[in-house]
């Protein structure tokens, strides 16, 4: 039950056909864990945030440093040096308290990734690297949760939807991320975001994107992005989608899977 304040919060929500009171009550109840609070991640949880989603978690074992706030818009000035989960918590119980934040000053590896994901309904990955990606797909697998990703270049974004635990209309398995991405690129061939740099209002745009993604999961309207990856080229301000499907061959959930557990993960 909505209280009236909540009941004002949200009332541009509840106008809408497609959200209305259960759809906003469906946010309320919904757990959410962000994979980092940067470039992506902060766009992600001010939305979801804003939006009353009633749970957030928020992995990173990061500290807030000068050069994240070109585009990091969850952190501030002051807070320099301090934890990225510390700063993202005190901006989401400014912006709402009536959200729980779960704070995680952590790098998620093999041997938490099940346990802090198994406590969710969802997962949105805003991670900066190829191996993190790679290990929270898998161990969204495995823990059967929906995933949200999302990747940022200097100038370009793509985000998808995975739920490859499940099956698709046609009967056959959903894809997952290694059958869209069968290896990481070669070690070197990806400059990091440091090196390369990156359009700070781009990791708005598709941090943004992913929240919608997620809103859209956990209340139920119009067509996900399962099997389509949404690209974004910033420079023409062009957006493509590509579709993809399930590969019999995919390690993960293929015909003879080699993967069976994150054993293989650092």
């Amino acid at each position: 039950m909505l209280t009236a304040d909540e009941l004002e919060r949200y009332a541009r929500h509840i106008v809408l056909r497609e959200v209305g009171g259960p759809g906003q009550a469906a946010l309320g109840r919904a757990r959410v864990l962000v994979i980092g609070a940067g470039g992506l991640g902060a766009p992600v949880l001010l939305y979801l945030a804003a939006a009353g989603v009633g749970t957030l978690g928020v992995v990173d074992d990061d500290v807030v440093s000068l050069s994240n706030l070109q585009r990091q818009v969850i952190h501030a000035t002051l807070d320099i040096g301090a934890p990225k989960v510390d700063s993202a918590a005190a901006m989401i119980g400014r912006l709402n308290p009536h959200v729980a934040v779960k704070q995680y000053n952590t790098r998620l590896t093999a041997k938490n990734a099940l346990e802090l994901i198994g406590g969710y309904d969802i997962v949105a990955d805003g991670s900066d690297n190829f191996a993190t990606r790679y290990l929270v797909s898998d161990a969204c697998y495995f823990a059967k949760k929906p995933l949200v990703t999302a990747a940022l270049g200097t100038f370009d974004g793509t985000l998808t939807t995975i739920r490859a635990h499940e099956r698709g209309a046609d009967g056959k398995p959903n894809p997952t991320y290694r059958c869209l991405f069968p290896e990481p690129p070669p070690p070197g061939t990806v400059p990091a975001c440091a090196e390369a740099g990156v359009l700070g209002a781009l990791a708005g745009l598709i941090g943004s994107m992913m929240a919608l993604e997620v809103i859209r999961e956990i209340v139920g309207f119009g067509e996900n992005l399962v099997g389509r990856l949404v690209m974004v080229d910033a420079r023409a301000m062009r957006f493509e989608t590509l579709r993809y499907g399930w590969d019999p061959a995919n390690p993960l959930s293929g015909e003879q899977p080699a993967i069976r557990d994150l054993a293989g993960h650092a």
